[in-house]
């Protein structure tokens, strides 16, 4: 019989695994890595996300880690826009070719249904030979002339999402910085080609480092990837094993931080599409069923004793905090201290306004 872990104990190691817990003394790029990258579709999004997980998180770091081509935002786990170290994103690409491909034609099936996607990838590729960065309306633009029929979008997904691996480049993503997309090859990038063998057994024990204990179902939600329980299955001698109280196996890396349940757990806001919530197919641990919804439409989040207790948003400056049930007293004060210090952190200082509705 293998040790069950009850929800709060799932819970507490969620928190503990994605420094969320206590704020941990690391720099933004060693953050981003244990993290396995940060969700990033919303350009500003990774700030908040590292703000509430660091101690002493300057954002122009972040800012200078992607302009120094540190850390990169591409399409990977799930086909979303993540955030990741360079090293991460070469070392994995091609493990997620498969999935890409099937997700873009998932929705443009009847539209790409007569290209050939290798002839598209290499005309694509001819359209970015010559190192200038392009959104991806110019580069299917470029080559709609041959695939008249399916129309850019369909074509610029399929290219930019799936077929070349790409990066989006800054000014895209970086601190108080509105800018469109425009990508290039990740190899001419970053000066590195993509790893053509990727290690699924380094990538499993990335995942569960960052957000274990979990089954085989939650490494499969997190990345979009198929084919990993057999690696799974080729890892369990060396993994430790658990159960929740549905009965669901869960894995582990044995030397894991596991904290005590009864743990405190200060408030945390979660910025929009946190992996936190996302990163498992059994969110439970984390936020109830009934509001699973929160975290797909974008909605951000805060994290009172470790749970999704309300949303929140920003309104000239202050933060506006909508609880999902009555908060207690003394939570309330810690909420509002901590948002206190988000809406400075969002402001350069200027402001530390929080206001927190009615349930």
């Amino acid at each position: 019989m293998h040790p069950v872990l009850d929800t709060r104990a799932l819970n507490r190691a969620t928190l503990a695994r994605q420094l969320l817990l206590d704020r941990a003394d690391l720099p933004a790029h060693d953050a981003v890595a244990h993290l396995c990258g940060l969700q990033a579709q919303e350009p500003q999004e990774p700030f908040t996300g590292l703000w509430s997980r660091l101690r002493a998180f300057d954002p122009a770091v972040l800012s200078d880690l992607l302009t120094g081509r540190r850390v990169v935002r591409t399409h990977l786990m799930r086909r979303t826009v993540h955030l990741l170290t360079a090293d991460d994103v070469l070392a994995w690409r091609a493990r997620f070719d498969t999935m890409l491909r099937q997700r873009v034609l998932g929705t443009y099936r009847r539209e790409l249904g007569g290209v050939d996607l290798d002839e598209l990838a290499a005309a694509g590729r001819a359209v970015l030979a010559d190192g200038e960065p392009r959104s991806m309306g110019e580069i299917a633009r470029a080559v709609a002339g041959r695939w008249p029929e399916p129309g850019p979008r369909p074509l610029g997904e399929m290219l930019i999402a799936a077929l070349i691996p790409s990066a989006q480049l800054p000014p895209r993503g970086l601190w108080r910085t509105k800018a469109g997309v425009r990508t290039l090859p990740l190899a001419d990038w970053l000066g590195r080609d993509v790893d053509p063998a990727p290690d699924d057994r380094a990538l499993v024990r990335r995942y569960l480092a960052a957000f274990g204990p979990a089954a085989t179902a939650d490494i499969r939600a997190w990345s979009g990837l198929t084919g990993l329980p057999a690696t799974v299955k080729a890892l369990r001698d060396e993994l430790a094993v658990f159960r929740d109280e549905r009965g669901r196996e869960l894995l582990d890396l044995p030397d894991a931080p596991r904290p005590d349940p009864e743990t405190p757990a200060p408030p945390r806001f979660l910025p929009a599409f946190d992996n936190a919530i996302l990163g498992y197919d059994d969110r439970t641990r984390i936020i109830v069923d009934a509001h699973r919804g929160l975290s797909v439409a974008g909605e951000r989040v805060l994290l009172v004793d470790g749970r999704v207790s309300a949303t929140w948003t920003v309104d000239a400056g202050t933060v506006v905090v909508t609880p999902l049930r009555r908060l207690p007293k003394a939570d309330r004060a810690a909420v509002e201290e901590e948002g206190g210090a988000l809406a400075s952190f969002l402001s350069d200082g200027e402001r530390d306004g929080v206001h927190v509705k009615a349930p």
